[in-house]
């Protein structure tokens, strides 16, 4: 046998296969339907439950809200930033964090308004908001360039 032969039989017997599929798929289709169309909707339910189903929960992390204490020291962390240089806001009223625009380039450079991630900050006050129990705090810059300074971050930044 040459080698094209021997490529050409496994083709050959998977067509052969997939016609014999077909042809009992079709006599089962033209002599009981019902039990042919309710094979097709059970796949489809299957395929639709395993899609809806969801994931691993352990690939998605979780910043929980920590129960902040006045007087406590804590870090600056950003719930929502993978990114290792990402920064945390401080703003001058708890509220108002929906309300800048950070396409301004002064905004950005003002001082002591964006925090290095790992920042070490002391809780003074705590503020609800939104219908959510200490939504904010305000915190106490404890080292670096802008020790003493406060401000008010999302209390899920304080971490």
């Amino acid at each position: 046998m040459s080698n094209e032969e021997n490529t050409n039989q496994p083709v050959e017997k998977t067509k052969e296969v997939a016609s014999n599929v077909t042809a009992k798929l079709l006599e089962l289709k033209e002599k009981n339907p019902k039990v042919f169309f309710g094979g097709i909707g059970a796949g489809v339910v299957i395929i639709i439950l395993l899609m809806m189903s969801g994931g691993n929960s352990d690939t998605v992390s979780n910043s929980a809200m920590k129960n902040l204490v006045i007087g406590q020291a804590y870090q600056l962390k950003s719930a929502n930033a993978y990114d290792k240089d990402a920064t945390v806001r401080l703003i001058s009223v708890p509220g108002a964090i929906a309300a800048y625009d950070d396409t301004e380039e002064a905004d950005r450079n003002g001082v002591c308004q964006h925090l290095a991630q790992g920042t070490p900050v002391t809780v003074v006050e705590l503020q609800d908001a939104y219908g959510k129990k200490n939504a904010y705090a305000k915190v106490q810059i404890t080292d670096g360039d802008c020790k003493g300074n406060s401000g008010w971050a999302l209390s899920i930044d304080v971490q």
